[in-house]
């Protein structure tokens, strides 16, 4: 059987990268899923790449309508959500320096806020014993240069994996965290990072490669799933041993 048969969930941010992936193994595992993206072209050939138990709705994550817009199409659709995989983030490399106060709010809009606001909103719709899974970073617990904001918006996520399991206790709602490193998708090639420091980059990973949106996708069904039925509070570290080694 399936690890996910019968089993409802939604994937913010996911029609690329990691929550793509992340989409694509749910519905192999057995899911029906909801993703949300900005973007509706990618938003359309998501849905349409990953077949009739997928459904797409644009919303974008700093926006508090659109995630009520969100929580309407989850509970019209599914009625109740067993699975909630909140990945939407964004990161846009500044030197310290040169961070703007647009730079700081958008960042910080989207990785906490739009974190903290999704699951507040969509919880009601959860059932009992289901999973929560946020998005963090190897880079909460490290540094790379000119990456402060996103570093901190993801640390703030990664202490909300503590607080929501804590909030979440008396209906045994499962909060874990993921923490990717440097992994080939978009959000890094966004970053932009000059020459020599995504040389620094891949010579620091002690297993001598960026990692694959699918390894990460791996680990988040993990902890989607009843076989981390143990586990509550915790970040599972994706980074070829990055931050411990």
């Amino acid at each position: 059987m399936a690890r996910l048969e019968n089993k409802t969930a939604v994937i913010t941010g996911g029609t690329t990268g990691i929550g793509y992936e992340v989409a694509k193994l749910f519905v192999d595992e057995g899911a029906r899923i909801i993703i949300t993206g900005r973007n509706e072209t990618r938003l359309s050939e998501a849905v349409a790449d990953l077949g009739q138990n997928a459904i797409g709705v644009r919303a974008d994550a700093q926006s508090i309508a659109d995630i009520e817009q969100l929580v309407a199409r989850v509970e019209a659709e599914f009625g109740q959500l067993d699975i909630l995989f909140a990945n939407a983030g964004v990161a846009k490399r500044a030197n310290f320096r040169e961070v703007t106060e647009a730079h700081f709010d958008e960042e910080m809009a989207i990785n906490l806020k739009g974190v903290f606001f999704t699951v507040q909103k969509l919880e009601p719709l959860m059932r009992n014993g289901s999973s929560i899974v946020l998005n963090t970073t190897t880079l909460a617990q490290t540094a790379l240069p000119g990456e402060a904001i996103y570093s901190a918006s993801k640390a703030a996520v990664r202490s909300l994996t503590r607080s929501f399991s804590m909030e979440l206790l008396d209906r045994q709602i499962r909060v874990n965290a993921v923490a990717p490193g440097p992994i080939e998708t978009p959000i890094w090639s966004k970053m932009d990072l000059p020459p020599e420091v995504a040389e620094a980059v891949l010579k620091r990973a002690p297993i001598g490669r960026f990692g694959k949106p699918k390894e990460i996708a791996k680990a988040v069904l993990f902890l989607a799933s009843d076989d981390s039925s143990y586990m509550l509070g915790e970040e599972i570290l994706v980074d070829g041993g990055w931050a411990t080694l």
